[in-house]
């Protein structure tokens, strides 16, 4: 279980996903740092965010790694999948590395996203405004269609009912 206050409210399926904008890390782990946008890349396809609370981060890395080993998400091009957790860049890019990512990694530093996203935890074990592990999938018209929010750092998603959400709003 998180030791926390909770900032916000969690977003629900038919809610209006905040946009944002946000740097990142490109999926091939080149040098440079790119601007994402979410309503530029829902114009195109669903969008699946997932939050997570650190680079590094033992159950943060299997989270991350459950999504990346999940051959459905790498080839789908009809779906874009964003990791976003509070951590620069800079870490963000070698974690990346490490852990053979091929979606980008986007730095919510202020943690203002994943207050309008409500999962801002304020406080964890000294670290301050983090962003709780949490799925979103956000359609083309900017519809939250999923979403699902861990109560403890080790719990996963259900990662088949996020495909099968997933499948659903592609049709």
């Amino acid at each position: 279980m998180y030791k926390h206050r909770d900032c916000t409210t969690m977003l629900t399926e038919g809610a209006t996903a905040p946009e944002f904008s946000l740097p990142g890390v490109p999926a091939d782990q080149s040098e440079g740092i790119e601007q994402y946008e979410l309503a530029e890349a829902r114009k195109t396809s669903p969008v699946l965010i997932n939050f997570y609370l650190f680079d590094f981060n033992p159950q943060c890395r299997r989270n991350v790694c459950d999504l990346h080993d999940m051959s459905w998400f790498d080839l789908d091009s009809d779906l874009q999948v964003f990791g976003i957790s509070t951590d620069s860049t800079f870490s963000h890019r070698e974690f990346a590395k490490q852990e053979g990512l091929d979606f980008p990694l986007l730095s919510d530093n202020d943690g203002s996203v994943a207050e309008a996203y409500g999962v801002l935890i304020d406080e964890l074990q000294g670290h301050k405004r983090i962003a709780r592990r949490a799925i979103y999938l956000i359609d083309e018209t900017g519809t939250v269609r999923y979403s699902w929010i861990a109560d403890s750092p080790d719990t996963q998603p259900d990662w088949e009912r996020v495909k099968a959400v997933v499948e659903a709003v592609k049709t």
